[in-house]
């Protein structure tokens, strides 16, 4: 499958390489987007468990690694949560 990092940064101006084992990450983002919180954590929810399923079907079991980015970004966006009109900007892919 091929897989793929994109960057990231939060509301506190720090970046994150995140990774996906699916080009559908493409399919939810957009380089140089501000996305709202609540948005980008959805849209991370959705993508990588699609992506995660894909791996499933190729190879019997789900991306712990898709997974594990997942909770990761979920846990690091709650961070954000009190904050004013919190935005993550996606960066760019990297291939």
């Amino acid at each position: 499958m091929p897989e793929m990092h994109f960057q990231i940064q939060w509301p506190d101006g720090t970046q994150e390489t995140c990774y996906s084992p699916s080009l559908v990450i493409k399919d939810y983002f957009e380089p140089g987007t501000l996305y709202d919180l609540v948005d980008f954590v959805e849209r991370s929810r959705t993508a990588l468990n699609i992506a995660s399923d894909r791996v499933r079907a190729k190879y019997g079991s789900p991306c712990g690694l898709a997974l594990g980015q997942l909770r990761q970004i979920e846990t690091r966006a709650a961070k954000y949560q009190a904050l004013e009109s919190p935005k993550v900007n996606v960066l760019e892919f990297l291939e």
